[in-house]
């Protein structure tokens, strides 16, 4: 079961995207300097068919992707909810998924995203928009190929005020 401990309509986790971000908790990872530790606990309602429904009636015309930010307790909801959404958009929301595990599950069909994140937060590494980060971001392509874009993180200008 996935808990939703928070959303908002961010602009900056998927490039070229306006995205609704679905903070997940129950964390598994523990990576050292998360910017969200609190995530770690079981905070939040479950995140089901029916609250995932309510949350695309309410922004689906404002919004182009879904991002599930977490969720590494259970890879496998997250990759069915992805479908979900895009079942429940006729295709026309993309979706994504910032994971925390070095690698995609073996029981999830990446087909399912649009957009991948994977890598544990290094701390002196830095995130996504660092040149050194070990972090990667993945565009999918419909036959399941990934393209790393990670370098679209470092070619932003600065954060909106």
């Amino acid at each position: 079961m996935l808990r939703l401990a928070s959303f908002d309509v961010v602009f900056r986790e998927i490039p070229g995207e306006v995205t609704l971000a679905l903070n997940l908790s129950e964390c598994p990872n523990r990576c050292p300097g998360c910017h969200s530790p609190h995530l770690r606990e079981a905070v939040g309602e479950p995140l089901d068919e029916t609250l995932l429904e309510e949350l695309l009636a309410q922004y689906g015309a404002s919004i182009t992707c879904v991002c599930f930010m977490g969720g590494d307790g259970d890879p496998r909801e997250v990759a069915r909810l992805s479908g979900r959404v895009r079942e429940l958009s006729h295709g026309a929301l993309k979706t994504g998924w910032y994971s925390g595990r070095e690698e995609l599950p073996r029981e999830v069909d990446r087909r399912q995203f649009d957009y991948l994140k994977l890598g544990p937060y290094v701390a002196h590494l830095g995130g996504l928009d660092s040149p050194r980060t070990n972090q990667r971001f993945y565009r999918i392509g419909p036959d399941g190929r990934m393209t790393d874009r990670t370098a679209d993180f470092l070619h932003r200008g600065p954060e909106p005020l």
